[in-house]
């Protein structure tokens, strides 16, 4: 009788294990609060004659794991919602390796088409909207927007938090990453502007008017997200870009220790974004 053990192609442990037969194993991410199609989160007590401007949240994990229904989106969420007063869709896309690129992108813009058909309706004339913050997602949605638009929504600006930038050339602390992630990622192929937004020349037609970006100290992925602050600062886009870095701090060290200073600072900095010049 043969093994059914299945040969491992890339091994991103502690998350998620890809076979070469296409399969994924994932290993974190699954716990959920519940099983629903979609996550809406309302502030418990705000004045009804406020128009709230509308968080689209694209929860991270690499295309590959976790949902909005974990506990620790579910968490986050609940937090970032009741303290800045905001409306909140936390948005649901399939994930791969079973839903392969661009089926993720595409299912993240079907929320922004959903909001543009609530304007005039129930005399709702526009929708301002931030996008945010699984950086990948939120950026290419940004870029869609700025392409093709959608009446009565109004994309203001984009929150990008430690996004999922690549490339072939190394730079920074990416050369002292494991071989295994480095190579698993150049699977990709990282000068695709899917992961290399530096390489689209289409960069300066980004939507939105203005751009926060955290990065944090220790994550692999930080010399690219000040590579994409600097870019988008000389590149002729013509928004207002702020980056902010939590030293010592590792990747997504704000859903894993929400209540730290750092993760505090970082949420003040957040809500105070969505409510700039309001």
């Amino acid at each position: 009788m043969g093994s059914t053990k299945r040969e491992i192609a890339h091994n991103f442990s502690p998350h998620g294990i890809i076979n070469k037969d296409g399969s994924i194993d994932r290993l974190s991410g699954n716990e959920i609060e519940e099983n629903l199609s979609s996550r809406l989160f309302l502030p418990t007590s705000v004045d009804a004659s406020k128009k709230l401007p509308l968080l689209l949240y694209y929860h991270g994990g690499g295309f590959c794991i976790e949902t909005p229904f974990s506990l620790t989106y579910h968490s986050y969420l609940k937090t970032l919602v009741a303290e800045a007063e905001i409306i909140a869709v936390s948005v649901d896309y399939r994930r791969a390796p079973e839903h392969p690129i661009p089926v993720p992108y595409d299912d993240s813009w079907t929320p922004l088409k959903w909001a543009a058909s609530l304007v005039n309706g129930d005399g709702c004339t526009s929708l301002e909207i931030v996008l945010a913050p699984g950086g990948n997602i939120a950026h290419h949605m940004g870029m869609r927007y700025g392409q093709e638009r959608l009446p009565g929504i109004n994309v203001a600006g984009t929150v990008l938090i430690h996004p999922y930038f690549w490339g072939k050339e190394r730079i920074g602390n990416e050369v002292n990453e494991r071989e295994a992630v480095r190579e698993g990622i150049d699977a990709i192929g990282c000068d695709d502007p899917l992961i290399n937004p530096i390489k689209d020349a289409r960069l300066p037609s980004l939507g939105g008017s203005k751009m926060l970006v955290f990065i944090a100290g220790n994550d692999v992925l930080r010399d690219r997200g000040w590579l994409y602050y600097e870019t988008l600062n000389k590149n002729g886009w013509g928004g207002k870009v702020e980056i902010m870095e939590a030293k010592e701090e590792v990747h997504v060290f704000h859903l894993s220790n929400p209540s730290s200073v750092n993760a505090v600072a970082m949420r003040r900095k957040f809500i105070s974004f969505m409510h700039e010049d309001r």
